[in-house]
């Protein structure tokens, strides 16, 4: 019983290190993320926070995921909804774009990739994450062709959903990045618009 608290305890306190890096994110962006920063906001120490981590990079890795895992629940929701194939489309897109330029998640990404090419453990996170984002779009493609409300061969699903998030990839990018001319309302129009001509619905 005493095992399994400590194991519960370790877990709360793990989660609320993830959640507040992903505040501070949000409120400062990531260059004012250090160690000592984050262990001031939880009132711990900074060797504390490395016990759980081990480095700055994979606290970064963990939160990522962290902020991931409630959208990988959203999108197996979404595929099971009773709405039109193009309408889960649209829902897609609104999950994968930012909310904001200061979107916490899309800051992290956009670090991370900077990072990825020296460090193999970012590496394999960051394309994780990538397979599930591309897994389910294939397959949201794949029924609504099967349907017959995509003018898209299934056999083409899992190519057009890699186009498509890369497509998704550089308009956030640009939200995060190139200031007021390239807002959220003006991604996702965009995104909406290349989607329907990579994806055509009937």
């Amino acid at each position: 019983m005493a095992q399994a608290a400590r194991r519960r305890d370790g877990h709360l306190a793990r989660e609320r290190m993830l959640e507040e890096a992903m505040t501070a994110i949000a409120e400062s962006g990531l260059a004012a993320l250090t160690m000592s920063a984050l262990a001031r906001r939880l009132g711990t120490s900074g060797g504390h926070i490395l016990y759980y981590f081990g480095s700055k990079d994979r606290l970064l890795a963990e939160a990522l995921r962290w902020s991931e895992s409630g959208l990988t629940e959203e999108r197996a929701a979404l595929l099971t909804r009773r709405v039109t194939a193009h309408r889960k489309l649209e829902l897609f897109v609104d999950l994968y774009l930012p909310r904001g330029p200061r979107d916490p998640r899309w800051t992290l990404w956009i670090e991370l990739w900077a990072r990825t090419a020296a460090n193999a453990e970012l590496r394999e996170a960051q394309d994780e994450l990538d397979r599930g984002w591309q897994r389910d779009l294939a397959a949201l493609l794949t029924k609504g062709a099967a349907q017959g409300r995509f003018a898209v061969p299934a056999s083409e699903a899992e190519a057009r959903a890699v186009e498509l998030l890369a497509l998704l990839d550089g308009l956030s990018t640009r939200v995060l990045l190139a200031g007021p001319e390239a807002d959220t309302a003006w991604a996702r129009k965009s995104a909406l618009a290349a989607a329907a001509r990579l994806i055509p619905h009937t």
